[in-house]
């Protein structure tokens, strides 16, 4: 008769098929070690020099209701990229020119029918708090009829505001880079140093009381000048 192996027993056999379960979870344990570190060590936003930020967001968090509740604060330090674009001669500006003020950088097109209801309340924000320390960088971003923002602006009678563009709507795509831009319109508050603050996606009421005391509160370190 042929030989044949005796049936090992139960505990053996899984012991068997422990050692290369354990040696195979060792093996992932480690691999996903060194992504969550490598993420953590490329995480984008980690610029120390906008500790600040995050703690005037902090501060401030509690004035984020009413009308600008659904701002999100930041909480992670932040620098925005140094975003180019154009004012209404044509001429390059970028996000630093600006450095030394508090920003509401808001980009909107007039396609989008939101961007077009919030732009009287970004007028009126700039024409109460504008000045040295603030402005309402507001970045239009139609990529076909030039003339059709500015003419919108002019027949809304929405003087107060600068006119910034940017037709190749590469300033959109920088910000969604950064995940702080997901539709339009969207509005991030930068302090003097380029960081964020908070942003929101969506329109708000920006000429509104609650609109006006948070952005106060967003200025008084700029107008301390820390």
């Amino acid at each position: 008769m042929p030989e044949t192996t005796p049936p090992q027993p139960a505990a053996k056999r899984a012991a068997g098929w422990r050692i290369p379960l354990v040696i195979g979870a060792v093996l992932a344990g480690a691999v996903i070690g060194y992504v969550g570190v490598s993420s953590l060590k490329h995480a984008p936003g980690g610029d120390i020099a906008c500790n600040g930020a995050v703690d005037l967001a902090k501060k401030i968090a509690p004035l984020a209701h009413g009308e600008v509740a659904a701002l999100t604060m930041a909480a992670t330090p932040l620098r925005l990229p140094d975003l180019t674009f154009e004012d209404a001669n044509g001429q390059p500006k970028k996000l630093s020119d600006f450095r030394g003020k508090t920003l509401l950088v808001n980009l909107w097109a007039t396609w989008c029918v939101p961007c077009r209801k919030e732009m009287p309340a970004l007028d009126s924000l700039q024409t109460k708090l504008g000045g040295k320390d603030f402005e309402v960088v507001a970045i239009n971003i139609d990529t076909r009829d030039p003339d059709k923002p500015k003419n919108f602006l002019k027949e809304a009678n929405l003087t107060n505001l600068g006119y910034f563009s940017d037709a190749k709507a590469k300033v959109f795509q920088d910000l969604k880079n950064i995940g702080k831009a997901l539709g339009m319109p969207t509005s991030v508050l930068v302090d003097a140093k380029g960081c964020e603050i908070a942003n929101i996606a969506g329109p708000a009421e920006w000429a509104s009381d609650d609109a006006i005391k948070l952005v106060k509160a967003a200025l008084q370190p700029a107008a301390a000048g820390l």
